[in-house]
């Protein structure tokens, strides 16, 4: 199997290429600039509980995630990111040689994780449009015995959100649909942080539905480790007894729960991040050979059509400006821009109007 290729932080980034940080303009992982709620710096200065472990249950947690969600504490799980969850889950359903759908291109970690945990992941392309191929799953769903289908909405890395008809066609297969909604606090602009087009109340209702949230993006979180999935009632004891015990840290723990604690500013965050997404749409799509496609996240992909992708990243790197390429078969010659504040998205296209 291939490695998992991560992001390099901003201080590796400085040693290596001898820019200062504040120099650098990072908008490679989808990362929030703006960073966490001036409560979660109150929360963790006041940490006291560091040389205890944590709960394992990180029950205060999930009675904050279930007020603010409207989902039953007992179905919701605390992991260390959505990654984590996701690997617990395939840990705990799959046997040797289970297949596992995923709609490509999409987050890499569902066939990193299904291969570790001994899967096979069929992967079926994506429509043109990065909508899924419906009839391509359901003959797969037919012809094969599929234990899981992930699909993320908003997807990454296009930023496109699934349709009614697609959630209902997916729930509708015999089989466990992992929804993961990373990127949903992004798909609307009344700043209610994507309830209205989130899945999670239904997991309650349907036993085939997983979803998965994070603090990561909307919360600005990245760096501590935090999320949460909503899971049905059947897989929970199965769940508990596979979970690493002190899986969530006493410090992302206390960082989540001051981030339900102050909605209402970090969504004032989102907003900004949605509000400059446009911008960066408008001004990309006037430059000659970059073809941006529409997105509901905080990052935007584009085709490369004049140059190449991989040049260009590197020459942006040069200038301390840190993008995504990409160069493969499904994504020949793409670059993906994460939404940074006003002015890197200045700086940023001011360098690509000189190398374009």
């Amino acid at each position: 199997m291939q490695a998992y290729t991560p992001i390099e932080p901003v201080e590796i980034l400085t040693a290596r290429l001898g820019i200062p940080g504040e120099k650098i303009i990072k908008l490679d992982a989808n990362e929030n600039p703006y960073g966490p709620s001036p409560l979660v710096r109150q929360a963790l200065s006041k940490l006291d509980v560091v040389h205890i472990y944590p709960d394992p249950e990180s029950r205060f947690l999930r009675d904050a995630l279930s007020k603010a969600h409207g989902v039953p504490a007992e179905n919701l799980i605390a992991g260390s990111g959505a990654d984590e969850l996701i690997d617990l889950l395939l840990r705990v359903v799959l046997e040797p040689g289970d297949r596992v759908v995923n709609s490509v291109p999409t987050f890499g970690m569902y066939d990193f994780d299904t291969m570790l945990n001994y899967g096979s992941c069929i992967n079926i392309p994506r429509n043109p449009d990065y909508s899924l191929d419906c009839n391509a799953i359901q003959k797969a769903v037919s012809d094969q015995k599929i234990k899981v289908i992930f699909a993320c909405s908003p997807n990454n890395p296009d930023g496109r959100l699934m349709t009614t008809t697609e959630v209902e066609f997916l729930l509708s297969l015999p089989t466990l649909i992992v929804l993961d909604e990373a990127y949903i606090e992004f798909t609307q602009t009344n700043k209610d942080l994507g309830v209205g087009n989130t899945l999670i109340r239904r997991v309650a209702e349907k036993e085939n539905l997983v979803v998965l949230r994070t603090f990561s993006k909307w919360a600005g979180l990245a760096g501590l480790r935090i999320g949460f999935g909503a899971f049905p009632n059947w897989l929970l004891e199965s769940l508990w007894k596979a979970k690493q015990p002190y899986n969530v840290n006493v410090a992302a723990n206390a960082a989540a729960i001051a981030s339900l604690h102050d909605r209402e500013y970090l969504a004032d965050n989102v907003g900004r991040l949605q509000e400059e997404r446009g911008r960066l749409f408008e001004k990309l799509s006037r430059l000659p050979g970059i073809k941006p496609f529409p997105s509901q996240s905080n990052f935007i992909l584009c085709k490369v059509e004049k140059s190449s992708a991989k040049q260009i990243k590197l020459d942006l790197v040069s200038k301390g400006i840190f993008i995504r390429h990409y160069d493969n078969s499904l994504l020949s010659n793409f670059i993906r821009i994460s939404v940074g504040f006003p002015q890197d998205t200045d700086e940023l296209i001011r360098q690509l109007e000189g190398l374009l």
